[in-house]
């Protein structure tokens, strides 16, 4: 299928970034799952977790999250590697040197870079919420260390403005709490508390009961009780906001998450900070991929002593820095030291910043040949190589025929045109008139 603005060269690149790209992704999560499976298979023999489910529940819902939270790294690995190759087999060479800026050499990284993000976003925001509450499913039946670990311990939260829960523990089995406290505040200091254990929740209707409980009310520094009153109370919460509710948010797509956040900044939440940078990074991250592209090929498109390992080992250096930069920063706003958008898409700034520094290659550094933009007639007067009278061909030339878009390639791996500008002509002619 033909594209416009898409050349027989623009969609070798393409192959070669997306081909890469993908069969690192595929060999990683082959090694990881292999992996996982051998330290979990003693709770999947010994809680009888069926084949199907350790399949189809658990792995197929693992390996979306796992590609995404690695889609970067790969990204930025797939852009090296497969760019560095083809510097030293001069086929970056010949494409600058043919007069194609590195702009327009941008261009085919730049299509496969947005398909990945846009595939990155699709997980992000609707396939890896439904994937994670599936995949939670399964570890809490099937994985030993987690099983039937659904609520927190100790939780403490605000159902609205100065007023703040406390529950010891909830059991679904038991539908109720060990202990159970409704503590209001004005001007930061309690005015009245509100205890009881042993409480029972109806889930249906947000009503707590307890047979016993015990109202305490603060006057400056005067302290009653009562404690002759039954608990009879409706709760603005419901039980999965009593759950783990980092995990909790990460099985919500952005239109529930985003629910869920104005929500909880009715309540006076003061976890507002932590889903606010779970929402941001849901679409940073995605972005990051053109940045790493930028930096990746202005890294390895010229040759330098060290060869592609060098270049990969710079490539992970820089991507795990972004990486630990990234969540480095999200503790900041999670700490609400800095606003969560801030922090989410800071890295990507400075990052972008470094994508600028580096994009635009000095000539030097690709080595191009003197006499790169010239026509074949002159670069063949430069090189030293013999020309028709009439025609001005080069002896390359007119051994092995005009310039055509079958063999560019071949001809530069083969070494049968020794002269790189006749190779920048053959190049500059793909990208002119494509297949």
């Amino acid at each position: 299928m033909k594209f416009p603005g898409v050349k027989i060269i623009d969609r070798y690149i393409i192959r070669k970034f997306l081909g890469t790209y993908v069969f690192a992704i595929a060999l990683i999560i082959v090694v990881v799952v292999i992996f996982d499976a051998a330290e979990k298979i003693d709770d999947f023999i010994e809680l009888k977790a069926p084949l199907s489910k350790i399949i189809l529940q658990y792995y197929f819902n693992f390996i979306p999250f796992f590609i995404n939270q690695f889609s970067g790294l790969f990204t930025f690995i797939a852009v090296i590697f497969f760019t560095s190759k083809m510097a030293y087999q001069t086929e970056i060479i010949a494409i600058l040197s043919a007069g194609v800026s590195f702009k327009r050499l941008m261009w085919p990284y730049f299509l496969s870079a947005a398909a990945i993000t846009l595939l990155s976003l699709g997980l992000n925001l609707y396939v890896i919420p439904a994937a994670n509450g599936e995949r939670l499913k399964f570890e809490m039946n099937y994985i030993k260390r987690i099983k039937g670990i659904k609520y927190d311990q100790h939780i403490y939260r605000q159902i609205e403005p100065g007023t703040f829960i406390y529950i010891r523990s909830y059991s679904d089995d038991k539908q109720g709490a060990s202990y159970f406290a409704l503590e209001s505040y004005e001007d930061n200091a309690m005015v009245s508390s509100l205890e009881a254990a042993n409480v029972k929740l109806d889930p249906e209707t947000g009503r707590w009961t307890a047979p016993r409980s015990i109202r305490r009310t603060f006057e400056g520094e005067k302290e009653t009780f009562d404690n002759t009153q039954p608990l009879d109370t409706v709760v603005n919460l419901s039980t999965t906001e009593l759950g783990r509710v980092e995990e909790l948010v990460k099985t919500m797509n952005i239109h529930q998450l985003g629910r869920f956040i104005a929500q909880q900044k009715i309540k006076g939440s003061d976890m507002i900070s932590r889903f606010e940078v779970e929402r941001h990074n849901r679409f940073a991250y995605p972005v990051s991929t053109f940045i790493l592209t930028i930096i990746g090929v202005s890294l390895s498109s010229r040759k330098v002593r060290g060869g592609t390992g060098l270049h990969i080992g710079i490539g992970i250096v820089l991507a795990f820095s972004f990486i630990l930069f990234s969540k480095f920063a999200e503790e900041f706003a999670k700490g609400g030291l800095l606003p969560p958008y801030v922090s989410v898409w800071i890295p990507n700034f400075i990052y972008a910043f470094i994508a600028y520094y580096t994009r635009k290659p000095r000539s030097s550094r690709f080595g191009a040949a003197p006499g790169a933009n010239r026509s074949v007639g002159e670069v063949s007067a430069v090189s030293g190589r013999k020309t028709t009278a009439k025609s001005g061909k080069s002896r390359v030339e007119a051994q092995c025929g005009p310039a055509t878009a079958v063999w560019p390639f071949s001809v530069i791996r083969s070494g049968q045109v020794s002269g790189l500008p006749v190779v920048g002509q053959v190049i500059k002619i793909l990208f002119r008139h494509g297949p």
